[in-house]
């Protein structure tokens, strides 16, 4: 990927004392994670993953409990060190770095946000949003000035006196996102920042990173083993199973065509109608009209190519005629009543394969 700000290239870790003999036989022979365990009492945490991170993009790494989505992210600010492989940062490798540069990649390029906020009890709401600042040797004028406006961002302005166990769960995981972003780094490592909260707390919070990343145009890397927050956030998916990626794409892709039957159960509950949009199922017009003859485009209703199913659903119940979609004043594809039904539907062939429209 051009310009990509976060670069994994086959990045494997193996914990455990023969380690780089447990990374061998699974090099050369291919055993699985359990064997490796049996063999030489080595758990594989990553196995052989690479991937990339645009500027500004929202890259969701999912997975059940264990399948090293949380390992895998503290790599790249180099809190574990790879078995092999590289992790660049801004095109530079991450793991060569002395430590003086390591401490100022932290500082200044990298935020994380943990499921655990860790915020200091003994210091104010104030305080712990600017402690990344105060770490960097920024006076205190400025760095509390930083501070004060970072919790307006989250909407905590007014909150700045208080201590930690003075507020709820919500509030402290939106100081803990302050904090990170009191820093202005370039990249945020999010993992599962937000799985503690209740349901309601936990979209608004969902809708607010939205929000803020995008207008500080933060490159995040988002960790989480709930789909639905992965398809909210994320621009893309990777799902991980047993160490490795297993499927990267984007919410649509993830949904409408999972590459394997581990991808298919995670998205078998995910409601379609307002992620599957209309250029997924339409068919090509010389397609309808070799089968059904002409369209008097006149009476069809009218849809563009990012309109959902939930939209089409709308348009087909108020009009018995084919649903046109435009693109730069031109019919691009067509959909009928079985196009429609088929994408609410989505796959049932149980081969990951796309259902037939």
């Amino acid at each position: 990927m051009p310009n990509a700000t976060i670069e994994c290239r086959g990045v494997w870790k193996i914990f455990g004392d023969r380690e780089k003999e447990a990374l061998a036989a699974v090099r050369s022979r291919e055993i699985g994670k359990s064997q490796v365990l049996d063999e030489f009492g080595c758990v594989v945490g990553v196995r052989d993953v690479s991937f990339d991170v645009a500027e500004g993009e929202i890259f969701c790494i999912m997975g059940l409990s264990g399948s090293g989505k949380s390992t895998l992210i503290r790599h790249v600010n180099r809190l574990i060190d790879p078995s092999a492989g590289e992790i660049l940062v801004e095109g530079v490798a991450v793991n060569t770095l002395a430590p003086e540069a390591l401490r100022e990649l932290r500082s200044r390029k990298i935020g994380m946000v943990f499921q655990n906020m860790a915020l200091l009890p003994h210091r104010t709401v104030l305080d712990n949003v600017a402690l990344g600042l105060e770490l960097r040797g920024v006076d205190r004028t400025e760095r509390n000035a930083t501070a004060v406006n970072t919790l307006e961002r989250v909407e905590l302005a007014g909150w700045g006196d208080r201590y930690p166990d003075e507020l709820s769960g919500g509030m402290k995981q939106r100081v803990g996102l302050a904090r990170a972003l009191a820093a202005d780094p370039h990249i945020l490592l999010m993992d599962e920042p937000f799985s503690a909260l209740d349901p309601l707390i936990r979209r608004e919070l969902q809708g607010e990173f939205m929000t803020l990343a995008s207008q500080m145009n933060k490159t995040t890397l988002f960790i989480t083993h709930d789909l639905d927050e992965a398809i909210r956030i994320g621009h893309r998916i990777a799902v991980m199973k047993d160490g490795a990626l297993v499927q990267i794409g984007t919410p649509e892709d993830i949904v409408t065509n999972p590459k394997d039957d581990y991808v298919a159960d995670f998205v078998a509950g995910i409601s379609r109608l307002n992620l599957v949009t209309a250029q997924k199922i339409m068919e090509p017009p010389e397609a309808y009209t070799t089968q059904h003859g002409a369209i008097d485009e006149k009476v069809c209703p009218r849809a563009s190519p990012d309109d959902s199913l939930d939209r089409l659903t709308d348009l087909a119940v108020g009009s018995p005629h084919p649903i046109l979609v435009i693109a730069d004043g031109r019919t691009v594809g067509i959909v009928t009543g079985r196009t429609l039904l088929r994408g609410i539907q989505g796959n049932r062939s149980g081969d990951g394969s796309q259902a037939t429209t």
